[in-house]
């Protein structure tokens, strides 16, 4: 079945328009192409005066790891520069951005508060409002839809993993967050966001003819980016989420992990849309590499129906309690806090400050307060 949508690069020609006597920078990576598989960097270097290229976490191509420092580098392919900004600094300097009148942004997002392009994307916006730079962004589907769920994120626990309140399932694209970032919280660059065309948001990516592209390497399928809504606050603790094994956030566990308990505290909440089974893992990167772990593999048996982010902080909340073993992490380099917090955007999964009742009066009170706040932004309906 061939698919109606356009994304924003794919339109580029009914905008050249805005690139004309401009110097050109990107900021993309391996997910940066058309569904015929060319490159958005190809498509720019062909079209415009494209100077140079920015790097977010995982690098132009896709080959770096998650939290992995990256300095800048030559692209072997192009020649052109690309300017790390998961290095010694997230934010463009003032020599980058003299290089450039335009900085464009083509990057796969996964629809979750807690992954980490967005926030280049925000850093940059406001090195292009400081520099007087212009900032275009080449929309994507969010891979989720539009549904939104989760907590606001509060201030105290800001990081790169969550900088700005939203919930952790915005239900945004990339374009719509970029309007939603300039205009609610006060970045005021000279944006421009290139819309898709033929594209419904009520819709998962799930339901898309075009072909997915792994946006980092623990994000395989569509499917994937559900269970990440699930299971990513597990980075935040001593307990494996899978990375390292043949389906990452699916399976979480460790060496001393109670699956039996879990299941059944867990079937006492009558989640929808979800299944439970007792498995055993063993990572080969990450967490426990190397070392059998006890655990849960989730199956989701509806998209439409599950809760994300209730059923995601429910496994905290009863992991917590069943397990003394478990332990809080650091963050890989913000400093200050710890990383479940961070990811949880609040304490009071760590602390056991609220009972699930309350935590779920919290997403509802929170999730239609953001809807809104993201209504002014929305571009699809």
């Amino acid at each position: 079945m061939k698919s109606n949508l356009k994304i924003g690069i794919e339109r580029i020609d009914e905008f050249i328009h805005l690139f004309e006597n401009k110097r050109v920078g990107l900021i993309t990576n391996h997910t940066g192409m058309t569904d015929s598989f060319i490159s958005s960097i190809d498509i720019l270097k062909s079209k415009t005066d494209l100077r140079c290229l920015f790097a977010a976490e995982h690098g132009i191509r896709g080959e770096v790891g998650a939290g992995d420092h990256l300095s800048s580098y030559k692209d072997s392919e192009t020649n052109l520069d690309v300017y790390s900004l998961y290095g010694e600094s997230r934010r463009p300097s003032k020599e980058m951005m003299d290089q450039v009148d335009i900085i464009c942004f083509d990057i796969q997002d996964v629809g979750a508060r807690y992954y980490t392009y967005i926030y280049t994307m925000a850093y940059v916006m406001q090195a292009c409002a400081e520099y007087n730079k212009e900032f275009i962004v080449f929309d994507r589907p969010n891979p989720l839809s539009n549904k939104a769920e989760g907590n606001i994120l509060n201030l105290e626990y800001r990081s790169f993993v969550g900088y700005y309140p939203i919930l952790q399932r915005h239900g945004l694209t990339v374009g719509e967050l970029a309007k939603l970032f300039n205009e609610e919280y006060d970045i005021n660059c000279d944006l421009k966001v290139i819309p898709m065309s033929g594209y419904n948001p009520n819709e998962t990516m799930l339901e898309s003819p075009r072909r997915w592209i792994l946006p980092s390497p623990n994000i395989p399928t569509v499917e994937t980016c559900f269970y990440y809504l699930i299971t990513c606050y597990f980075e935040g603790m001593n307990v494996s989420e899978g990375r390292g094994t043949a389906i990452p956030f699916k399976v979480f566990g460790a060496p001393w992990f109670k699956p039996k308990e879990v299941i059944k505290a867990l079937k006492e909440f009558n989640f929808e849309g979800i299944d439970y089974k007792e498995t055993y893992f063993i990572p080969y990167t990450s967490k426990h590499s190397k070392e059998v772990c006890a655990g849960v593999e989730l199956f989701i048996t509806d998209f439409d129906k599950i809760d994300l982010v209730k059923l995601g902080l429910t496994i905290c909340h009863v992991s917590l309690k069943l397990h003394d073993e478990i332990k809080v992490l650091p963050p890989y380099r913000d400093g200050g806090k710890n990383m479940l917090d961070y990811l949880v955007g609040d304490d009071f999964i760590r602390l056991g400050s609220l009972s699930p009742n309350e935590i779920y009066e919290k997403l509802t009170r929170d999730t239609e307060q953001f809807k809104l706040i993201r209504r002014k932004y929305m571009l699809y309906g």
